[in-house]
């Protein structure tokens, strides 16, 4: 069961990456625009128990680690996304109020995205990586925050239905 269940999400998460490559990464809005596949990776793993949630983020930073428009060192993507969808998985997961609060969860995905980008940057920054201006990547952090806070409440209903179709289990009588 355990196998069916991470194959069909790691096919989800695929699908979604290709689709935010192809799709949504040529769309340019204002302030930096937003990640579907952030949201996505960050809903899920909200929604999940803390360890799938990890490897959810592991999975999501690989992927974002092997894109060709990635600026850092291979890993950099994958280390930001496992603490980050750990950190969000973890502080969800047991606590009642917060797992039956859509509002509540459309807030953690914005404040993942946003503690996401910033770690992404000052871990390249430690690298000693060029990303521009300060102004200008506060704007794009803060920009894609508020851009995840206005997508989310619409991809709530669709991932959270996913979610619950691959990870209920049914007993059978």
């Amino acid at each position: 069961m355990y196998s069916r269940q991470v194959s069909l999400s790691s096919g989800v998460l695929l699908f979604v990456f290709l689709l935010q490559e192809t799709l949504f990464s040529q769309t340019h809005l204002p302030f930096g625009g937003f990640s579907l596949f952030l949201i996505f990776t960050f809903t899920w793993a909200a929604l999940s128990s803390p360890e799938v949630g990890a490897a959810c983020g592991f999975g999501a930073g690989f992927l974002l680690d092997l894109m060709s428009s990635s600026k850092g060192p291979m890993g950099q993507w994958t280390l930001v996304l496992i603490i980050v969808s750990f950190s969000i998985a973890f502080m969800r997961y047991g606590d009642d109020s917060l797992r039956a609060n859509p509002l509540g969860l459309v807030f953690s995905v914005a404040i993942a995205t946003v503690l996401a980008l910033a770690g992404y940057m000052a871990i390249g920054a430690l690298l000693g990586l060029d990303f521009g201006t300060a102004g200008g990547n506060v704007r794009i952090i803060l920009g894609n925050g508020v851009w995840t806070l206005a997508i989310t409440p619409f991809l709530l209903p669709l991932i959270s239905k996913l979610h619950r179709t691959i990870f209920e289990t049914r007993e059978h009588a």
